[in-house]
């Protein structure tokens, strides 16, 4: 069992997760959808028969696939591929995906596959027991796309050292059922640790959206907005803002330089105007800007090689954004694009930079919402 020093133990909140067996889940948001060339991977697995279909049209036995992109039970990638992403990681022509398409869209959707599809969101609400008087930030990790666990750990642990420096409350959770209006309600801010997948069911986005809009503070934290496919636009248009395009892959972790471009905005209140750091760095296939986004920090494309395997562009140009944040009705958001490897969250830039931008989104600094 790990021992929490004191000062870190009492900023961390007690969950006590209820009730002990919740309903089934009905309303998760693909539940109804009919077969198609969107649907996630792991929903054509789960079914028996749009799995036979689709390895008869390929020609390919899944069986033999990784099993990181093969698995059904959540995380697993193959919930954020479609069968076009995963016919194109399998380097399947144009016209054999056509078939397999035409041939799965001639499927039935089954109670079965409505059940299994469900199966990885949850309704579980915890119940916290918060001190009083103390900012208290929700830490959600639920993951049913790609975990990378070092890095989820290391994001845990230094926003909890974050918040034992500064007498914070953090609630962590990974339970999708912590996303309803009784539970955020108790909470200035949520901070999303590195999700990938869709991971709420329709009332849960309802309740986020309703949140964030309300007043609530949102943080997002690198692979929150690091994923092939999104089923849900107002998250990745709105709430982030931009949409992943890729990272370099050769070599991966690559020392880049950041420029800070808003050095008026809270978060990069204890920033330099630059520095550099190794990391997995993102690329978007559109800008932050576009929505509406405030940029922070940028990257400096000539300071690394940003290419991506298979040749892949990933260059954005001048204008390479890396950190933002964003005012979303009442509410504010603020996303960072660093944080794959673990020792990033141990960089006490980075390390101040996610502390300024947690206080913002939270109004525990006392800044207007237009600073």
């Amino acid at each position: 069992m790990k021992i929490l020093p004191l000062s870190v133990a009492a900023s961390i909140a007690l969950a006590l997760v209820t009730p002990a067996a919740a309903s089934p889940v009905t309303d998760c948001p693909l539940r109804d959808a009919p077969f198609s060339a969107s649907t996630p991977l792991i929903d054509i697995l789960l079914s028996p028969a749009a799995r036979s279909v689709v390895e008869k049209e390929l020609d390919v036995s899944f069986n033999s696939a990784p099993p990181r992109f093969s698995g059904t039970e959540a995380p697993s990638f193959a919930a954020i591929l479609t069968l076009r992403e995963g016919a194109g990681l399998m380097r399947q022509s144009p016209e054999a995906v056509a078939r397999a398409i035409t041939a799965l869209e001639k499927l039935p959707v089954t109670e079965a596959d409505k059940i299994a599809r469900c199966a990885r969101y949850d309704n579980d609400t915890p119940q916290f027991v918060l001190p009083e008087g103390k900012p208290a930030i929700l830490l959600f990790g639920k993951i049913n796309g790609f975990k990378d666990v070092p890095g989820v750990e290391a994001a845990q642990a230094a926003i909890e050292e974050i918040g034992a420096r500064n007498g914070w409350t953090i609630a962590a959770t990974e339970k999708g059922g912590a996303i309803a209006p009784e539970v955020l309600e108790q909470f200035d801010a949520i901070i999303w640790n590195n999700i990938s997948g869709d991971v709420l069911t329709l009332s849960q986005r309802q309740a986020l959206r309703d949140y964030v809009e309300g007043g609530g503070g949102f943080v997002g934290i690198h692979g929150t907005a690091g994923d092939p496919v999104y089923f849900w636009d107002w998250y990745v248009d709105t709430l982030i803002g931009a949409r992943f395009a890729g990272h370099p892959s050769d070599p991966q972790f690559q020392d880049a330089r950041i420029v800070v471009e808003d050095a008026g905005h809270p978060a990069a209140a204890d920033l330099p105007a630059e520095w550099v750091m190794k990391d997995e760095w993102y690329s978007f296939k559109t800008n932050p800007r576009d929505s509406g986004a405030r940029i922070i920090a940028r990257l400096d494309e000539s300071s690394y090689s940003p290419e991506a395997s298979r040749g892949q562009q990933l260059r954005m140009g001048d204008d390479h954004p890396i950190a933002w944040s964003k005012i979303i009705g009442k509410g504010r958001s603020f996303y960072s694009a660093i944080g794959h490897m673990p020792e990033t969250y141990t960089h006490p830039l980075y390390n101040r930079m996610l502390e300024d931008a947690i206080a913002w989104v939270a109004r525990i600094s006392k800044v207007s919402c237009e600073d």
